[in-house]
């Protein structure tokens, strides 16, 4: 059994079959706030289930070297609770995994949410037993609980995608995903490391582990666009500002299209003539980071607009690379600029000016197999002494997948979703009752800074069951023709962006082999579904059925 974390309790283990009002599975930012505001604001008996032995989510489990948040600190955290807000402070533009546990942490032990959170529990299944209207939830480790509720709050990228390559299991070395990273950390001192995968996470690691190992090569596959973090402290003058001005911020948050609080601009880079173009584009990159993409309107409707932003970013590359051959691999050509997810990165491109560092093109030279010794390509055998897995997730279905959920008449998820992700909102999958999916797929989730779209989630989840509890209803379920029609939106919304033009996007799942391609976030912004979603719920929850 794991030790524990300073201040955390471990909750006793349900006796067989206790039966709760809700169980919630996992404990990250959704997880922490479904527990409170079904707890302390609805009394209902609730439980979360975590595999961990922590708090955390997705950063329980990510904490490879590099590992921060893209999005910045002063809101990339909660908003219900102003005593939060002003008492905590954070020390970087952009926290780094530890940082960001540590803060959920504080928020736990703040409202003692721990003593209803069983760690080191897996679920292995979930079945709704129709007769008596309850969730049956089995563990890995055979304990049984029932839930009126099953609300999942397992992430959309905590799903490891280890790929299947051949030879993997005679390797002498050691290898991870970044997705599994081990909690004592990986001592690269005088290795020859291989890194596969050149996403947000290695373009976060490569820097880092460049600068301790004695060689690093990195697989590419794809190359990527990268804006320039610009990471750095958070003064005491500028925690002040932020502190007193949390309101304004939090509201634009929850006004604009991704969840981020600052405008984007109005114009179109088509509308200024080359030398304006370029020094708002330059401005952008100076200050770096996701706001970038704000320079103008119109970067992710208007291709042309598009080719201005991503014939920037590849100058940027050929002039930061000093080597034009290496700088030529690096540079995107197969899809425009933010149609994948956008990575920010600190000193990525300035990592292959180093003596230390190899690039090698997997498309051009497939790699082949893993040796005892290396990893061999079509073209040349790399002697490794350990492989970092950046391959990322099988995200926002996989790690509902990876439980057998089972709905209405034995339907399990994974038929349902044979031909890819069907949800009402991102919140209900019809043949599905009284089962909820925080961030599911069909909701803006990895589109956006994810705890607005968190906590709106959280929000209505808990007004719906607050108002089924004063009505006296028992079941809520989508209709399967509100699924249909929401699914049409989803695409309808993708297709109104560039967004399905990145045909290896993990947005598509085209990076697990088998996965239906399927664009599954929904691309019509956060302000405007959760109109949506307000709507929805205003009209007597049209689109579900409640009953008695």
């Amino acid at each position: 059994m794991a030790s524990l974390a300073p201040g955390q309790s471990r909750p006793a283990a349900p006796s067989a079959a206790a039966t709760y009002d809700a169980v919630i599975i996992g404990a990250g930012f959704a997880g922490l706030y479904q527990l409170l505001t079904l707890r302390d604001k609805l009394g209902l008996k609730a439980r979360v289930l975590e595999a961990g032995d922590g708090v955390g989510g997705t950063w329980y489990w990510n904490r490879y070297p590099g590992a921060r948040c893209d999005s910045e600190s002063y809101y990339y955290s909660y908003s219900f609770s102003d005593e939060v807000q002003q008492e905590w402070s954070w020390s970087e533009r952009y926290p780094e995994h530890g940082e960001i546990r540590r803060y959920l942490n504080f928020v736990a032990d703040k409202f003692d949410l721990k003593r209803d959170i069983q760690f080191n529990t897996r679920v292995a299944s979930a079945e709704y037993d129709a007769a008596a209207n309850l969730w049956r939830l089995r563990t890995e480790a055979g304990e049984s609980l029932s839930a009126r509720f099953l609300i999942t709050a397992v992430g959309c990228l905590s799903s490891a995608n280890i790929p299947n390559i051949a030879g993997l299991e005679r390797f002498s070395g050691q290898w991870y995903h970044t997705g599994r990273w081990p909690q004592e950390g990986v001592d690269f001192t005088g290795k020859r490391v291989g890194l596969i995968g050149t996403g947000s996470t290695g373009i976060q690691a490569a820097p880092v582990i460049a600068a301790q190992a004695a060689h690093l090569t990195v697989f590419q596959r794809t190359a990527n666009y990268s804006i320039p973090a610009r990471n750095g402290p958070v003064g005491p003058e500028e925690l002040r500002e932020i502190k007193a001005n949390y309101a304004a911020i939090r509201e634009k948050a929850r006004g604009s299209t991704n969840g981020h609080p600052f405008d984007i601009a109005e114009d179109s880079p088509l509308d200024l003539d080359e030398p304006a173009r370029l020094a708002r584009y330059e401005a952008a990159w100076e200050r770096g980071g996701l706001r970038f993409r704000a320079a103008f309107r119109d970067l992710l409707t208007n291709k042309a607009a598009n080719d201005t932003a991503s014939d920037f970013i590849r100058a940027k590359i050929r002039t930061i690379v000093r080597d034009p051959r290496v700088a030529e691999m690096l540079t995107p050509k197969d899809h425009p600029f933010a149609t994948k997810r956008p990575p920010i990165d600190t000193e990525y491109f300035e990592t292959f000016n180093r003596d230390n560092v190899t690039l090698v093109d997997i498309k051009a030279t497939p790699i082949e197999s893993i040796t005892p010794t290396g990893i061999r390509t079509s073209e040349a055998e790399y002697p490794l002494d350990i492989i970092v897995f950046a391959t990322g997730f099988d995200a926002m279905t996989g790690p509902l997948l990876a439980i057998d959920i089972r709905g209405r008449d034995g339907l399990s998820l994974r038929e349902a979703w044979s031909a890819g992700p069907r949800t009402y909102l991102g919140l209900q999958v019809a043949g599905f009752p009284n089962m909820f999916t925080i961030t599911g797929p069909g909701s803006p989730s990895v589109l956006t800074n994810m705890p607005v779209a968190i906590e709106q989630h959280v929000d209505w989840i808990t007004a719906c069951i607050g108002h089924m509890r004063r009505q006296g209803l028992q079941r809520i379920e989508a209709r399967p023709e509100a699924a249909e029609r929401w699914v049409a939106h989803v695409n309808e919304a993708a297709n109104a962006t560039l967004l399905p033009l990145a045909n290896s996007s993990w947005y598509l799942g085209a990076n697990v082999p088998g996965k239906p391609r399927v664009f599954m976030p929904y691309a019509g912004g956060m302000a405007n579904y959760a109109r949506r979603c307000a709507e929805v719920a205003a009209n007597d929850y049209e689109g579900f059925v409640l009953a008695r």
